[in-house]
Order: C-alpha cells, then structure tokens, then sequence
C-alpha cells in the first residue's frame, strides 16, 4: 500500500480510507492478508468514530483498543491466517484479549461503517439518528450488553447533524457519496474475507 500524506489523512480522512480499502481488497484475492497493512488501512477508520462524538464514544474506544491488539500481535503474526491459527491451537479464540476476538471486534467496526455509509446514501435527512440507530442496531447491538446499548442510545441525541459532519469531513454531499461507495464496494470482500476465515475453521460468528 503507497504511504499516505499524514496532511492529506487528517484534512480528507474519506479519501484515504477509500483508497487504503480498495489497495486492501486487492489482496482478498491472495492466500494471505498482511496483519499490518490491514491494522495501518483501518486504524485510519477510527477518525469517523471521532467525527459521530458521544454517541459512538464507546465504539471508538473498543475499536482502538481492539486495534492496538492487533498491531502488537503484527510482531509476531505475519497475516490475518496466522492469528487464527495460533488461537485455534492454543484454543484461544473467543477468549478476551485473543487476537482471533480482536479480529472480529475490528471487523464489527468496518461494517459498522460500511452500514452507516449505506444508510446516509438512501436518505437526505439532515438528523443522523435513524441512520446511526439503525446502522448500530444492525451490526452492533446484538453482542452488547443492556447497559451499552443504553448508553449508545441515548447518546445518539448528541451525534452531529448531516452538515456537521460533512464539514468535520472536509467534504461536500457529492464527494463524500463517491467514496463512501467506494468504500462501501471495498470493505464488503474484506469482511467477508474476514468472515470465511473463521468459517473455514469451523467458528461460528455470533459472538
């Protein structure tokens, strides 16, 4: 993946996320996916969290701290197939702090996104709370706890409106279309990527 201007990530933060999930998902069609250049593409994603506020705090947090899990294991693990393996065999998958349940945070979190991104291109409503409610209600809510789903919903008063969040984007309505369904095109084969490496190892993914 061609190193990105930190300038340019910081003032166009939908561009570069498109273009490191398309470099990505080149690579679903490889046997192997590098765990770094997956962890440097979607440490890029956190920047969205950030832009929601209060509402997707927790989201935010999880994600970076699932993240920063990830990059450690990268010292030692290769690729995405790696830390399967390794958790498979020291039966570790779903044990808190395993990278394979890391994986699968991180993954919640690229379809989170990509759920959002879907929702604000079918609607033009300048409130974000049914596109943010659903989304998360969707892809979230079910491996939550009462008390975070509580949270989450009654922080979504305080998301910003649609303008806001375009201007904390640097974009227009029609920029901010084109690479939210770039990345919607991009992340899709990735989680499913994802998704069929604990399929092919007999793990289930409601969890």
């Amino acid at each position: 993946m061609p190193e990105m201007d930190e300038r340019a990530v910081i003032q166009q933060p939908l561009s570069a996320i498109a273009e490191a999930f398309e470099e990505l998902s080149k690579r679903t069609n490889d046997a192997h996916i590098r765990l770094d250049t997956f962890c440097e593409a979607a440490s890029l994603v956190s920047v969205l969290f950030r832009c929601l506020g209060l509402a997707f705090k927790f989201a935010e947090l999880e994600y970076v701290a699932k993240l920063h899990g990830l990059l450690e294991a990268s010292k030692t693990c290769s690729t995405l197939q790696d830390i399967l393996n390794l958790d498979v065999a020291s039966d570790t998958v779903k044990t808190s702090g395993s990278s394979s349940r890391n994986l699968r945070r991180v993954r919640q979190g690229l379809d989170l996104v990509r759920v959002i991104f879907e929702q604000l291109l079918i609607t033009d409503d300048n409130s974000l709370k049914e596109v943010a409610t659903t989304a998360y209600g969707q892809v979230c809510a079910p491996y939550h706890t009462w008390a975070v789903r509580t949270a989450v919903y009654a922080g979504m008063y305080t998301l910003p409106t649609r303008d806001q969040l375009l201007l904390k984007l640097n974009e227009t309505e029609q920029s901010a279309e084109k690479k939210m369904r770039r990345y919607i095109a991009a992340s899709i084969p990735i989680i499913e990527y994802i998704d069929t490496l604990y399929l092919s190892r007999n793990i289930t993914l409601d969890w």
